[in-house]
């Protein structure tokens, strides 16, 4: 009785990740190819933003969301995977309670806000592309802090209700999160009390940014590829398709890939610990690579932009080699 009494009025506040025990052994292995992903995020979305904030023809509401998206594309990773990679060189495994909680706001947080700027961009396509005279007085200053506003009070609320339920939760039983990062469920599943109420929200999360926000960004892209498909002759239209085609790929992988991590201890759908570790981490890692190639180098201006930097650049260099060799 006295072991019982015990037990309920202990929580753990401290956790250890786990996130592919099959592979446990071979985790350092695992430490390259996460690098070069991070890496490569880093790189290409610090370019983004470095190009766009130095190019006066760039700063327009197109490409003010697309250096926002590459923000969010730097901070959400960074909340994961350096940790992950002290983990597979150093077993550092261990975070705290707080730690946890926090570190789950940021990456729901700022995933939703980029489901939010996918939403926003698709929208601002559509306007762009299929009421062209009406574009400056649309989207507009005012038009984008109303945006912003939306944004931050949808993500903000609906996260910190998330992290508030979780948070007073109590962890008498194992301390061990099957997953490489603090994700919602992969921490509540863990609790001795009832989560009927998490769970609930967590539907709710998917209902609200991948029941809606996808089905907005489909709808625009289909008003687009309409608009565009009527007035445009062969190879406008095979471009078209595949510019469509591929922010719809990269978006479902975000959004398919996501619920499917999030939703599956919800609906105790049977996944592998290190498969379901291995989609939470790519929804996250993926886009965030992929993002500046598809918004970056496949666009027209951006593409411009970087071709004349470089040319600058060699032709400097060229310049510097030939007055040393004098």
């Amino acid at each position: 009785m006295t072991e019982e009494l015990n037990r309920s009025n202990f929580s753990h506040t401290k956790f250890i990740f786990v996130g592919f025990p099959e592979i446990f052994q071979y985790r350092r292995l695992l430490f390259l190819p996460f690098f070069l992903s991070y890496i490569i995020t880093l790189f290409g979305n610090v370019l983004m933003i470095f190009v766009i904030k130095n190019t006066k023809s760039l700063h327009n509401p197109m490409y003010t969301l697309v250096s926002i998206l590459a923000v969010i594309d730097i901070i959400v990773p960074t909340a994961i995977i350096p940790a992950m990679l002290l983990s597979f060189l150093f077993d550092l495994n261990e975070i705290s309670l707080f730690g946890c909680l926090t570190q789950m706001f940021l990456i729901h947080f700022f995933s939703s806000v980029e489901s939010t700027i996918l939403l926003v961009m698709a929208l601002d396509r559509t306007v762009a592309i299929c009421n062209p005279l009406r574009y400056t007085a649309i989207m507009n200053s005012s038009m984008f802090l109303k945006l912003l506003l939306f944004t931050l009070i949808r993500s903000g609320s609906i996260m910190s209700t998330l992290v508030g339920l979780a948070a007073p939760l109590s962890f008498c039983g194992s301390n061990v999160i099957h997953h490489c990062y603090c994700d919602h469920m992969a921490l509540v599943s863990l609790a001795c009390n009832s989560i009927a109420k998490n769970n609930a929200v967590g539907v709710a999360v998917i209902i609200c940014f991948v029941g809606f926000d996808i089905s907005v960004i489909l709808f625009s892209y289909v008003k687009i590829l309409y608009v565009v498909l009527r007035a445009a002759a062969g190879e406008h239209r095979s471009k078209a398709f595949h510019t469509c085609g591929t922010h719809l790929i990269v978006m479902m992988c975000f959004y398919f890939v996501g619920s499917v991590t999030f939703l599956s201890r919800n609906l105790s759908i049977p996944i592998p610990i290190g498969v379901n570790t291995f989609l939470g981490v790519t929804y996250i890692v993926f886009p965030a690579c992929i993002n500046p190639i598809i918004y970056g180098v496949r666009t027209k201006e951006i593409r411009t932009v970087l071709l004349k930097k470089f040319k600058m650049h060699v032709n400097r260099v060229t310049v510097k080699v030939s007055t040393v060799n004098r």
